[in-house]
């Protein structure tokens, strides 16, 4: 994460281009929550939803949903659609492409990160051993399309920005689309990449001799 300055303002509403950019700890401490983590996956996916359709995904009321949103609203990550035009409630969106994270507070942002992290984290690895754990047909089909792998080298800073810049460019190709815009045989697929320095002394084994 490249440190930047902060203003201690909400970030600028992104184009529908751009990622948002979250630079305040309170920010990023905002998005650290298991209801909003919920729909964040939902609404940077490319779906619109309303506070209703939201909370059914969060195991919420539309009420609770509505304040949890416009917390979110308020640091310019998500945003309100246009309206419906029949006077239905007006659906929710991403206010942009993706979310990035570039601090220039690593010690007061550290808490919220690692919130963030941890919630991230615990669904990549239950949506990963919920698909390992399937015996079913649709599973063996995507055998060869599925990869999990992670590797420890030694690297130099530079080394590893530009690693985490060339996956971040590949990640940032893959076509954004909702489930009515994929083609037919497409299925949900997660994503994930991280470029992590070990703490010193915690992997021995890969100590130079």
């Amino acid at each position: 994460m490249a440190a930047a300055r902060s203003s201690g303002k909400a970030p600028r509403a992104a184009r529908p281009t751009d990622p948002v950019v979250l630079r305040d700890p309170r920010a990023i401490k905002a998005l650290a929550h298991p209801a909003r983590l919920a729909v964040i996956d939902e609404l940077f996916g490319g779906r619109k939803l309303t506070a209703t359709e939201c909370g059914e995904i969060a195991g919420l009321s539309a009420s609770a949903m509505s304040y949890h949103l416009r917390a979110l609203e308020k640091w310019g990550i998500v945003r309100r659609s246009a309206t419906t035009g029949d006077g239905r409630e007006r659906p929710w969106e991403a206010a942009g492409t993706g979310l990035m994270v570039d601090s220039a507070e690593p010690r007061a942002s550290a808490a919220g990160e690692a919130i963030l992290v941890a919630r991230q984290l615990d669904r990549q690895r239950a949506d990963t051993l919920a698909w390992i754990s399937a015996q079913d047909e649709k599973s063996a089909s995507w055998y060869d399309s599925a990869v999990i792998g992670s590797g420890v080298f030694w690297l130099s800073r530079e080394e590893a920005k530009q690693i985490g810049d060339r996956l971040s460019e590949i990640v940032a190709q893959i076509p954004r689309r909702t489930a009515a815009e994929a083609p037919a045989d497409a299925h949900r697929v997660r994503v994930s990449h991280s470029v992590v320095p070990i703490p010193a002394g915690q992997d021995q084994s890969t100590e130079q001799a």
